[in-house]
């Protein structure tokens, strides 16, 4: 047994509503990092200097030496670029990534942050990368990012965020940290739930698209105008979708050492701006909408079948074709996960091993169905699926005639094509039936078993949805 851990299949084409207080139309959400003071650095007891999100292009760390040069450009978030964006942002709500060790070093800024009702959420104990940590080591790095963020800012953080996470940084998140959310995803432009060992743990996805951090990468943003253009599409085809009643949030990643310099914080002031010319706009902290949706959209248990074992798999979906379990046993031995955890999802696994097969279990499949209005429905020795089924058309009230007509079709195709005619019901009406019953039974057998295979899939996918949406 194979199963997948990625998510893949998210809200797919149905994406709950967001009900955006006041009816808004989007949420905007800005998030100012804060990093200085938390980076790499020999003088923060690591082995090499920064590296990473600097104006320095192709920087590499400096092992054992200091960075004159990466060092200053850090400080020039602390020392005038956070500033500029304070002055800017003060009166909108913001959510800060603050690395603990930064923040122990900003006690100015910090007041601040507080004053102007910012969200504080953790960054993390330092700006390190953490791929190659051991589990526990990260979790201590947990432990005293959350201590020391406590001591710092008065109280422990309700949003964690690492950044340059690991495998492991989610579930261990959730674990040591009482988090009313975690934003280390990428995958939704809104919140989800998601299993982080025995805890229902919310997610509010960060974005990577419309941050500042592009300025400094090769494949970035050269001018402010890139930046804004970058935004304001973003913002257009949201609140668009918003207007059609499917609102999102634009997650905005801003940093004190990029957008906080001259040459780009005008283009901050201009988005901010057209943001604010539009009605239903929702600025929020990650806070505020990860407390929204815990309201509007709590942890439901939901039908999980890549999670159930092989028997519990079988007999759920062993009669979906119809008297076949080993397509269900099959369809188990996949490589399963999320995305199958759906009607979809259950019936592209059973139809995947029923396609699979050779002609002669896929025929035992057709054989294994009855007879339109046949002798067992009128023994009442269908199984209730086909019961329903049959009786959705009004097979089940027949007059004397129609019967009559029934049984000779039924006769004649059985005797040309060596397997029942089979048709999802519930796609036709008793009139259909037997139209598509009379042009059928023309058809040359290798056409007609292709046919009935296509009808046997059908049933199931319609069998499939009724016991998702029950």
């Amino acid at each position: 047994m194979t199963r997948y851990p990625r998510d893949m299949a998210g809200y797919g084409a149905n994406p709950p509503a967001a009900n955006w207080p006041n009816g808004a139309k989007i949420a905007v959400q800005f998030v100012l990092n804060y990093e200085e003071g938390g980076e790499n650095n020999i003088l923060h007891g690591d082995a090499a200097s920064e590296g990473f999100l600097s104006e320095i292009t192709g920087a590499q760390p400096w092992p054992g030496q200091r960075h004159w040069n990466m060092e200053t450009i850090y400080e020039y978030g602390s020392r005038a670029g956070f500033w500029r964006v304070h002055r800017m942002l003060k009166h909108i709500p913001v959510t800060v990534y603050g690395v603990a060790t930064a923040l122990a070093r900003a006690p100015e800024q910090v007041a601040a942050m507080k004053a102007a009702g910012w969200e504080i959420a953790s960054h993390g104990l330092k700006w390190i990368e953490h791929k190659d940590m051991s589990a526990e080591e990260e979790r201590q790095q947990i432990r005293e990012a959350i201590r020391l963020h406590t001591e710092v800012t008065g109280e422990p953080p309700r949003g964690w965020y690492t950044g340059r996470c690991s495998m492991n940084t989610v579930e261990l998140a959730a674990e040591e940290g009482d988090f009313a959310y975690i934003a280390d995803s990428y995958s939704d432009d809104l919140p989800y739930w998601t299993r982080a060992g025995e805890k229902d743990q919310l997610i509010v996805p960060y974005t990577m698209d419309c941050n500042d951090m592009r300025f400094a990468i090769q494949a970035g943003f050269t001018t402010g105008e890139d930046f804004e253009t970058m935004l304001r599409d973003a913002f257009d085809v949201l609140y668009e979708e918003g207007e059609a009643g499917s609102p999102k949030i634009l997650s905005i990643g801003l940093h004190c050492r990029l957008i906080g310099r001259p040459s780009r914080a005008a283009t901050l002031k201009r988005a901010l701006d057209y943001f604010q010319s539009h009605e239903g706009v929702w600025f929020a902290t990650r806070l505020d909408i990860a407390e929204h949706w815990a309201r509007e959209h709590p942890p439901v248990k939901t039908l999980r079948p890549s999670a159930m074992d092989r028997e519990t798999f079988v007999a759920k979906f062993g009669g979906v074709f119809e008297h076949s379990p080993w397509i269900a046993e099959g369809a188990h031995g996949l490589e399963l996960g999320t995305m199958h955890d759906t009607a979809i999802g259950v019936h592209s696994a059973l139809a995947r091993v029923f396609r699979s097969a050779p002609d002669e279990k896929r025929l035992d499949v057709l054989k294994a169905h009855p007879d339109l209005a046949g002798k067992l429905a009128a023994a009442k020795r269908l199984t209730a699926e086909s019961t329903a089924e049959q009786a959705s058309a009004g097979l089940d009230a027949l007059t004397d005639e129609e019967r009559a007509s029934f049984t000779e079709l039924n006769d004649a195709y059985t005797a040309k094509f060596g397997f029942p005619f089979i048709i999802a019901v519930r796609d036709n009406t008793k009139a259909s039936i037997m139209e598509a019953f009379r042009r059928r039974i023309d058809q040359d057998r290798e056409t007609e078993f292709a046919e009935a295979c296509r009808q046997v899939e059908r049933i199931a996918e319609l069998r499939l949805r009724e016991m998702f949406s029950a």
